[in-house]
């Protein structure tokens, strides 16, 4: 049966690091608004700070949904979920409340230093998020899935664009500064970053 925990605790910090994937779940506040759900992926690119706090890299390729919904004065809400599609059933969710550090805040450089070889061009933001509630499900419904391998397309793709060529990808997508509500996104012009991306000269 599920429980309610009251922290992320060691043996639920094991189960998030072991998943290949999560998804991220946030809505406006406006009723009529889109809610937003993405999968998240790539190695590396979600950490467990301590017990009520987790971050991830937030990349270039889509829209811009989440960083909206958590910059939203009055809003921040976001779900985080993890399936067990080997081993034992569960069913992970850590609701919270989101903030977006981007690459011009002083605080950028402390914050990517977590990620070492996830880092990249196409990093655009860290979401933090803010654990107020940590609770599991039985998952006796999810299927079992063979995972393979990593998919390479999404580091490679930006891997070969300059700071300068990323920040002008960002800038012809739709829906990049501006969600599809028409609140603020990613800041645009795309600030350059407070340190040096890894890897890099």
């Amino acid at each position: 049966m599920g429980k309610v925990y009251e922290h992320i605790d060691g043996r639920i910090r094991a189960f998030i690091e072991a998943q290949p994937v999560f998804f991220t779940a946030t809505a406006p506040l406006d009723g009529d608004g889109h809610v937003n759900l993405s999968p998240k992926g790539r190695s590396g690119t979600l950490v467990v700070v301590d017990e009520t706090t987790l971050a991830y890299l937030d990349f270039g390729g889509s829209g811009a949904e989440t960083l909206a919904h958590i910059r939203e004065e009055g809003n921040g809400r976001i779900t985080l979920m993890w399936c067990a599609f080997s081993g034992p059933p569960k069913v992970l969710r850590v609701h919270g409340k989101g903030e977006a550090v981007f690459r011009d805040d002083p605080r950028w450089g402390e914050w990517i230093g977590r990620f070492a070889e996830a880092d990249g061009p196409a990093a655009r933001a860290i979401v933090v998020v803010r654990a107020v509630r940590v609770s599991d499900a039985c998952g006796f419904a999810v299927p079992y899935l063979e995972y393979r391998e990593e998919r390479t397309q999404h580091a490679e793709y930006f891997g070969r664009k300059s700071d300068e060529e990323f920040a002008a990808y960002c800038a012809k997508k739709d829906h990049v500064g501006v969600s599809l509500d028409g609140l603020p996104a990613l800041p645009l012009p795309l600030p350059a970053r407070t340190d040096q991306p890894h890897g890099t000269a």
